[in-house]
């Protein structure tokens, strides 16, 4: 009779702790956050205000300078570093490049670097006083550049540190993906006469598509993410003009201790990034 109480309670002994730390540290804090974009937290106690939060954010100008802040960099970083990783694929894949091995590690070494080491080095590089892009500018007689007191500016070097960072990510992504492609396509498109970039956009890029639209959409749902960089680089100034949206809540929640309109615009930032999951999903069962 005991052996089978054993037997009937021992999943429940090696489960049990699991589910308990798993609803104190994901369920707990997503009900109390749920019940906070409600609410308005003053003096310690919880005061229940319905929407109020969600219609401060959508009527913040702050809020919406942070999401096409967001915006710019989807149309203008995640391409280029997208081309860029397709280039870097291809070349790394290549049977003329030698020693493939050392390239790989180098291409994927900038995304071990701990995001607040590298985001201190380009600060570094990029100080408008004596600062290295200004040391080599001057060197070609270009005047030294306010990078990060010009909004334009401050913007591009984010961009070019996120560049830098995960191109080689997604470049090795892309690489698995070239190595599954059978070589006996381009055998046959060899045979039948079709040059190189017939094949590269015949049968390159068809059978890449699935890798690609991964890419793209993992770099949309990190990008909408972003907080790193603008927070050490350029604390989302000058002007807003550098401002992400996760930058913004955490403003709101850490500095202006408004914790409720804090969590209201992380489930608005979560349905975005759900939404564009569901499409990526489908996207991807269509393909």
């Amino acid at each position: 009779m005991s052996h089978k109480l054993r037997n009937k309670w021992a999943p429940a002994i090696f489960i049990g702790p699991f589910l308990v730390v798993f609803f104190l540290f994901m369920v707990y804090p997503i009900i109390y956050s749920v019940i906070l974009s409600f609410s308005k937290y003053r003096a310690g106690k919880i005061i229940f205000n319905g929407f109020k939060n969600y219609r401060f954010l959508l009527s913040d100008p702050v809020f919406f300078q942070s999401l096409l802040n967001v915006l710019l960099i989807l149309v203008i970083q995640v391409p280029i570093m997208i081309i860029l990783s397709m280039i870097i694929g291809c070349l790394l894949n290549s049977a003329l490049i030698k020693g493939k091995g050392l390239f790989r590690m180098f291409t994927f070494m900038p995304v071990l670097i701990d995001a607040v080491s590298y985001s201190i080095i380009f600060s570094l590089f990029f100080n408008e006083r004596g600062g290295l892009v200004n040391n080599i500018l001057n060197l070609v007689g270009i005047s030294s550049q306010r990078w990060f007191s010009s909004g334009p500016l401050a913007m591009s070097v984010i961009m070019i540190a996120l560049t830098w960072r995960w191109t080689g990510y997604n470049s090795l992504i892309i690489l698995s993906g070239l190595q599954n492609i059978p070589g006996e396509l381009y055998e046959a498109a060899s045979i039948d006469g079709a040059g190189a970039f017939t094949k590269f956009t015949k049968i390159t890029i068809p059978q890449l598509k699935p890798v690609i639209i991964f890419s793209i959409f993992n770099s949309i749902n990190g990008t909408m993410q972003l907080f790193t960089e603008p927070q050490l680089l350029t604390q989302g100034g000058p002007s807003n003009s550098t401002m992400t949206v996760v930058l913004y809540l955490y403003n709101i929640g850490f500095k202006n201790f408004n914790f409720g309109v804090a969590s209201a615009g992380s489930y608005i930032i979560t349905i975005i990034v759900a939404i564009l999951t569901l499409i990526q999903f489908r996207v991807t069962r269509e393909d």
